[in-house]
């Protein structure tokens, strides 16, 4: 199933309202607070989620928060229209609500990418980037959980039981 489809079942019978609508309706939704974050490793990873949920952002385009080829003035200044899905590596999520520019009183899901690259590493096994998304969650995402405010999705590939895919190193055959 295709990440978008799974958003769709996630948002319910509001998806489309949530997801899709691309005016910013003063008062009602906050100019650069997206209702869903992705969360991964890089910038490619990132653009691979978002062909995902194309079918989600037609109308509004999702945004692209990661800094390979895209300098932090582009994205707070795409950051003032209305967001409903945005996707990014933790240290640039991180920075952009530090300036203030990304919001989060929308953000309903945080979406973790659970791939790992070529070397077996994952969102929570890539030193500096494991590091950078644990400071971004204690800061910002951990108390919201907490109280019932949002919701955690692991979007990849389940690990069987026997396997390495958490310890960031190729299981041996």
């Amino acid at each position: 199933m295709a990440l978008g489809s799974h958003m769709k079942v996630a948002f319910g019978s509001s998806w489309k309202q949530v997801l899709c609508e691309g005016k910013l309706m003063e008062g009602n939704v906050d100019p650069g607070s997206p209702a869903v974050l992705i969360i991964s490793t890089s910038a490619l990873r990132s653009l691979e989620l978002l062909r995902g949920v194309r079918s989600l952002t037609k109308e509004c385009h999702a945004a692209k928060l990661f800094s390979k080829h895209m300098k932090v003035e582009e994205q707070v200044d795409m950051l003032k229209n209305r967001v409903n899905i945005a996707s990014g590596t933790p240290s640039r999520v991180k920075k952009l609500i530090d300036i203030e520019a990304l919001g989060l009183s929308r953000l309903k899901m945080i979406v973790l990418d659970m791939h790992a690259d070529v070397k077996g590493y994952s969102l929570f096994t890539l030193p500096q980037v494991r590091d950078e998304f644990w400071d971004l969650y204690k800061d910002f995402f951990h108390q919201r959980l907490l109280e019932g405010h949002l919701r955690i999705c692991l979007y990849g590939p389940t690990p069987n039981a026997d396997s390495k895919e958490f310890t960031g190193k190729k299981k041996s055959s």
